[in-house]
């Protein structure tokens, strides 16, 4: 069996995640989990190429807001505001005159503001026009002189990453970490089959992804996302740059400058490992053959040990190895090299559903066991006082009887 990942290329870039190759340079385990049905017509999006009038006209369902109103908001950009920062600029929270709490997405002002200002507007397009519980909804933006920011609803539990990094001091469980997953597939399923043409994230991964507090997963930054191929005229991929993460990077994509929806599947595969093992995809700081960490779970796999792979945070609970396998099984799946062995995000997403059914089955049965042996020691516990009392009673009368006797003598 050959590996399921990929080594990543060395670019003028290594220092900068963000892979951006130009588009005009020139595991084998993989099981086949089966294909989709019919695209179902939803909503219609746009093209990708915009130019400097694209938003004169209000997207629609976008709010449109003004310097001073985003000012007032945020405390005037204030430090004590910003919770976050990234590729595009500075993310603030801030909360608008009607009360409604936000995230402000102020991007950066550089050498490179063309490119920003193309993914901005990619973002609003994509934003504008999606709407589902898994995908972080866009408030509305403003674009005045040279700032350009996305108001969007503020997800206030911080992301993905920082929660398996333990950033927050509380561990995800395994019932936890299942059902993000499941709506980490929801979301691109969604993406992917219920628009006219498919959106294509081109950038999931674990920061990507924000959970609110209860734990639901939201998946954000649209800025690399693209309109995928037509499949009414037979198109397979649309060729474009390469953008990405490096480590979440379908490697077909890299090397063919093609784009399709199983280029999102490969990102999943690879945030699924994450998810699982709670290792990030590259991890430099590990001896040689663990640092790329799928190839590292998919030796482990072949070798039998796919235990071994379990986040050391996690219990190893009976019903948790009981599913790591099957779990392994899809990442692997997802991750496979060709995008004609990965499965497509709906196949993907009713095999997590199994997979969390079965894992709740067994987890329920090991709650019943640990009560009746929690209640059968209680009740072992509860004889054993009462035999107790039972004899210090005993003893007590004797005693009574005896110094009875020893005074009338």
């Amino acid at each position: 069996m050959r590996c399921v990942c990929f080594v990543p290329k060395t670019t003028d870039e290594d220092d900068d995640p963000v892979y951006q190759k130009g588009a005009n340079s020139s595991h084998s385990f993989a099981q086949s989990v089966g294909s989709i049905g019919p695209r179902s017509m939803h909503s219609s999006i746009g093209g990708y190429s915009y130019s400097s009038q694209d938003l004169q006209a209000k997207p629609p369902g976008a709010e449109t807001f003004t310097m001073v109103e985003l000012a007032h908001a945020t405390a005037n950009f204030s430090p004590q505001n910003k919770i976050g920062q990234g590729g595009f600029g500075t993310v603030y929270k801030g909360r608008l005159r009607d009360g409604r709490m936000v995230a402000i997405k102020r991007g950066k002002k550089d050498a490179y503001e063309q490119r920003l200002s193309v993914e901005f507007r990619t973002e609003v397009e994509t934003l504008s026009q999606v709407d589902h519980l898994n995908l972080v909804k866009l408030i509305g933006y403003t674009e005045e002189g040279s700032e350009r920011i996305l108001v969007v609803e503020f997800v206030s539990n911080g992301n993905l990453g920082e929660h398996l990094d333990g950033t927050y001091g509380k561990v995800l469980d395994m019932s936890t970490r299942l059902d993000i997953s499941i709506d980490i597939a929801h979301a691109l399923t969604y993406l992917h089959l219920y628009a006219d043409r498919p959106i294509i994230h081109r950038d999931i991964k674990s920061s990507n992804i924000l959970l609110t507090t209860t734990y639901r997963a939201k998946v954000a930054d649209f800025g690399f996302s693209r309109v995928g191929p037509s499949t009414d005229v037979g198109a397979t991929h649309v060729s474009t740059q390469v953008k990405g993460t490096a480590g979440y990077l379908d490697p077909e994509y890299l090397n063919t400058y093609q784009l399709n929806t199983k280029s999102d599947v490969y990102s999943f595969g690879i945030l699924l490992v994450e998810i699982f093992t709670g290792r990030r995809p590259i991890e430099l700081n590990r001896p040689s053959d663990e640092r790329v960490t799928v190839r590292w779970a998919f030796r482990k796999f072949v070798e039998g040990n796919i235990i071994d792979i379990l986040d050391p945070k996690l219990e190893r609970s009976p019903a948790a190895v009981s599913v790591i396998q099957r779990l392994a099984e899809l990442a692997f799946a997802c991750s496979a090299p060709t995008k004609g062995d990965r499965p497509s995000m709906k196949k993907a997403a009713e095999v997590l559903w199994e997979i969390r059914k079965d894992y709740l089955a067994e987890h329920q049965k090991e709650e019943r066991i640990k009560a009746e042996r929690s209640e059968s020691i209680r009740m072992e516990s509860a004889r054993s006082d009462m035999s107790a009392d039972s004899q210090t009673t005993t003893i007590s009368a004797a005693s009574h009887d005896v110094r009875g006797q020893l005074i009338s003598l």
